[in-house]
């Protein structure tokens, strides 16, 4: 059995974004990711689905061309192979990441 808390054990970087997996299970990797206020834009087009919750802070994100505003709460479904990129967050925003990797797919280990 495997316990913890998402709001503490962690400490939000000066610069960029800090990722945890708490969870990698088949073809499922739950992540926790902290956010600094300070981060270029980063793209993503990743080979799985992504579902991303804000548990804390704000961020504003493109996906396909469309600015999206995410609050403490907010969520959002990425299918596999979707653009996006996170262009601003606040500092300490904390977000739940579940990845969904093909079945013929092999995930990240614990140890990468």
């Amino acid at each position: 059995m495997q316990t913890g808390n998402l709001f503490t054990g962690f400490s939000t970087p000066s610069k960029g974004e800090i990722f945890e997996t708490l969870l990698a299970c088949k073809n499922l990797v739950i992540e926790r990711i902290v956010s600094s206020a300070q981060q270029s834009p980063c793209s993503y087009q990743q080979l799985q689905d992504e579902w991303v919750i804000l548990l804390q802070g704000t961020a504003e994100l493109e996906v396909k061309g469309q600015t999206i505003q995410l609050n403490a709460g907010d969520y959002l479904f990425l299918p596999a192979n979707t653009l996006h990129t996170v262009k601003q967050t606040s500092h300490g925003a904390l977000w739940l990441a579940v990845h969904i990797y093909p079945d013929n797919y092999c995930r990240p280990s614990l140890d990468d």
